[in-house]
């Protein structure tokens, strides 16, 4: 594998309306992000997804851009942005921003234009078809509930395509006019400092001609079909993504890592090979291992054994391609300490045990925020507390499932998007060190007892626990070993164990004990070494026992 400059680095993930307010308005900003570049240097930070924070409406929380080239009033100025690139650039920090091309907002000037003129050059930048005996063009659902087909305002039987939110309609990229709009763009921020991209839902690109009449399989009581059948079905994708590629990222010698789900072992390769259309891409098979069709209220609880054996498949298909980017939550998903560890064996040890099982595998680990103190799920108590779009939708196919709104709140709150949305919990003043002003989602009320500050003075804390990995990561004397060596699966069958090697100049052995209750194992060879441990380890000779949640790193 070629080696390249980002794959030695630890990433971390910003969603900036919660992570530091400097004005008090109770919304994030750049400013505070640029105000805690020395506390993500110190937690061993080189890389730093921001989420879109450029200009929107926020029907889906800025991923709805209605200008490509502003940033929000609300998070700040252009000049803010270029502030926190050279900021970065000082402490050899690299800014990625989120790239969201599927879609825009219905207020950008593009679908302005081109829904006052349906006949003007704009027009062919989005998709716009006649209904079909008085309703919508297909039966497609669209990811936030009900049709993806909108009736344009002040026609009668004219629709636009929108596969998530009616403010996000979808682009044309069958149109080279609106491709070279996005090629100009995504060159304008390079050319402004930052490094790369995180790609967003970007397979949807592709669509299934003709729209018109293009109905799948009905897999609900809506009478609709899940849109992300068209995926599957479309072909083609391949020639949108390596132009992207060879226009923009390639002559940047920028990073890209994409938003990819339910990805076939064959298109591995296309998307993150040597000469892939993207530099990596996150890993989801876990958090999609108990999801179901049919929505919230059918989806299973992600069990240990799943967890590893989804991990384990991961690395499987993917390391001798290329470099996948580990995650255990974002933006998108719950709190992963509250999702992959039972709730009854919930504990500071559990949560660095999930620390070192994500960090410990081959690919680039992307930390969320907060993620490194161990926050976690809130608990809803009405469904007037939730923003996010999908939870409401999610909620209404409960009700009509005919669970009880208690029952149905129960179940969206373990996967609500805004798990993962409070504020981050900096120290236990009111509203966490986050803002002076009144947060625009309510903090997690826990935050008295997990925030920064606490466990910044805390030598055995959580955050500790995780500077001590991105250390070990970028150690002389693991670094190769731990970025560029081989994943190899030990006693992989043993239920609620996950172990595995780091085979390269050196041998790591990684054991964790995925439950409460001891165990005794027998080494494969002699240790010589104790690397790390969220315990103190009971080695005798060639037998270790090992406690409930323990994760231990041995040189062998």
């Amino acid at each position: 594998m070629k080696k390249e400059w980002w794959q030695e680095k630890v990433a971390y993930q910003i969603y900036p309306k919660s992570f530091k307010d400097t004005k008090g308005n109770g919304i994030g900003d750049i400013k505070g992000i640029i105000e805690k570049l020395d506390y993500l240097k110190e937690l061993g930070i080189d890389i730093i997804w921001i989420s879109p924070c450029f200009l929107s409406p926020l029907a889906d929380q800025g991923y709805d851009i209605a200008d490509y080239y502003k940033i929000d009033p609300r998070f700040g100025s252009n000049e803010d942005m270029e502030e926190l690139i050279s900021e970065a650039k000082k402490r050899d920090m690299y800014i990625l921003l989120d790239l969201v091309v599927n879609h825009c907002s219905d207020e950008h000037e593009w679908f302005r234009k081109a829904v006052a003129d349906p006949k003007g050059p704009f027009a062919k930048y989005f998709y716009f078809e006649e209904g079909v005996d008085g309703h919508e063009p297909n039966n497609w659902r669209s990811y936030f509930g009900g049709s993806v087909w909108e009736k344009v305002e002040g026609t009668e039987n004219t629709y636009y395509l929108h596969l998530f939110h009616k403010k996000q309609p979808d682009l044309n990229w069958e149109n080279p006019e609106l491709r070279e709009e996005i090629y100009k763009m995504i060159n304008w921020w390079l050319d402004k400092g930052i490094a790369g991209f995180r790609i967003d839902a970007i397979l949807n690109i592709k669509k299934v001609f003709p729209l018109r009449g293009h109905d799948f399989p009905v897999d609900r009581d809506d009478g609709l079909s899940n849109c992300t059948r068209m995926i599957t079905e479309a072909e083609g994708i391949g020639d949108f993504l390596g132009e992207m590629r060879d226009r923009c990222f390639k002559p940047h010698h920028a990073f890209s890592v994409g938003e990819v789900f339910n990805e076939t072992e064959a298109q591995i390769p296309e998307f993150i090979g040597e000469n892939g259309y993207f530099s990596s891409m996150f890993d989801f098979r876990a958090h999609s291992s108990a999801r179901s069709e049919l929505g919230w209220y059918d989806a299973g609880i992600v069990t240990p054994n799943m967890y590893r054996d989804a991990c384990f498949l991961t690395q499987k298909l993917v390391n001798p391609v290329g470099f996948i980017s580990t995650i255990i939550e974002n933006h998108d998903e719950p709190r992963g300490v509250s999702f992959y560890i039972p709730k009854e064996d919930l504990s500071e040890k559990a949560k660095k045990f999930l620390a070192t099982m994500q960090m410990l595998q081959r690919g680039l680990p992307f930390i969320y925020q907060g993620q490194e103190i161990g926050m976690e799920n809130v608990v809803l108590t009405s469904i007037r507390e939730v923003d996010d779009i999908s939870t409401l939708d999610e909620y209404e196919v409960c009700l009509r499932e005919g669970f009880s709104e208690e029952e149905a709140l129960r179940i969206v709150n373990r996967y609500s998007r805004d798990n993962a949305r409070t504020p981050v919990q900096w120290d236990s003043s009111k509203n966490a060190g986050f803002t002076t002003g009144t947060p625009w989602l309510p903090l997690n009320p826990n935050y008295k007892k997990i925030n920064v500050a606490q466990q910044e003075k805390d030598p055995e804390s959580v955050l500790s626990y995780y500077k001590k990995l991105t250390a070990l990561r970028k150690n002389p004397e693991y670094k190769e070993t731990m970025v560029y060596g081989d994943f190899v699966p030990f006693m992989a069958d043993e239920d609620r164990l996950m172990a595995f090697y780091r085979k390269g100049e050196k041998t790591l052995l990684i054991l964790g004990n995925y439950r409460k209750e001891e165990r005794e194992l027998e080494l494969p060879a002699p240790v010589k070494k104790l690397v790390l441990s969220n315990t103190e380890p009971r080695i005798t000779g060639r037998k270790i026992v090992l406690s409930g949640y323990e994760a231990t790193i041995l040189e062998v």
